[in-house]
């Protein structure tokens, strides 16, 4: 029993309000996932600068400016580092696929949870309104963001272990279910040469996803092969740097609420996560159908 929440805005004059929003919305979903969160913020100016890489880490053994001081080094840019802990977020003027690999080669034994252009992703172990304070989210500003309260089931409580899980660059994705037929799909995604950090049931369903992206398919298109080849009980959140999508399994048990104005669009679990968002008195509000996909794009 995981909560999900996501916000994804089309007014450029709530951007700035992007983290108190989305803080409240994780609030009201902590009795759904208390042992562990995360967080991913799209185009955050502290976290992810405009013409800057991000790159998010855990389990590093060298605090965030003393990593920073050896990338900079080792790339010939200033490279800024926060240390959020158990978070370690870094940023370059550089590619993301240049800074990545050197945050791969510099500390091997550091994990990479989230990386692209306008992406930080934060997680943590315990409470998760007490994690988002902790990191400052409610200071954030953004276009987009992505929440998730963990309740484990199929792996342990770690914070590697929370979502959203991030193997693709800018993408996310957030999970409340479980897949059944995981298993047979992450052997056939190793023998085709992917490599996973954890045994989360949800990192196959990412890693399947980044897979498709990475192949030319479209969000929608990917959302909707994975439907075609997943089996289990699963809602579904769903983001990149330009797209917000929503999906549920055929039975469609476990619980999602979307809701839409003209300045935002907004899904969760509950609708309770959604109460305080501006404008909802006058929102479009409706229940996602079974297996079908809701992909919302940035303008």
């Amino acid at each position: 029993m995981c909560g999900i929440v996501g916000l994804h805005l089309r007014d450029a004059t709530l951007y700035p309000q992007l983290g108190a929003l989305l803080t409240d919305m994780l609030d009201a979903m902590c009795d759904r996932g208390p042992d562990s969160a995360g967080m991913a913020v799209y185009g955050d100016p502290t976290w992810s600068p405009e013409g800057e890489a991000t790159v998010s880490l855990l389990n590093s053994p060298i605090p965030a400016a003393e990593l920073a001081h050896i990338l900079s080094e080792h790339l010939g840019v200033t490279v800024t580092g926060h240390d959020l802990e158990p978070t370690l977020v870094l940023h370059a003027a550089v590619t993301s696929d240049a800074l990545t690999a050197a945050v791969r080669a510099s500390v091997p034994a550091a994990l990479v949870i989230g990386f692209g252009d306008d992406l930080t992703v934060l997680k943590g172990m315990g409470n998760p309104t007490d994690l988002a304070n902790r990191f400052g989210l409610p200071r954030a500003s953004g276009w987009q963001g992505v929440a998730h309260t963990r309740m484990a089931t199929e792996s342990a409580v770690t914070a590697a272990g929370s979502h959203p899980f991030a193997v693709g660059p800018d993408q996310c994705l957030v999970h409340n279910g479980s897949f059944s037929n995981h298993m047979s799909i992450k052997h056939d995604l190793e023998r085709a040469g992917v490599s996973f950090d954890s045994e989360n049931d949800t990192e196959v369903g990412a890693r399947f996803v980044a897979k498709q992206l990475a192949e030319g398919v479209d969000l929608e298109k990917a959302l909707l092969m994975l439907n075609e080849t997943f089996d289990g009980f699963y809602t579904l959140l769903v983001s990149n740097r330009d797209s917000f999508a929503v999906v549920r399994d055929a039975i469609s048990c476990k619980p999602a609420i979307i809701a839409e104005t003209d300045r935002w669009v907004a899904m969760a679990s509950e609708y309770r996560a959604l109460a305080h968002l501006p404008g909802i008195d006058n929102a479009r509000i409706f229940e996602p159908e079974p297996e079908e996909v809701y992909v919302w794009h940035r303008q």
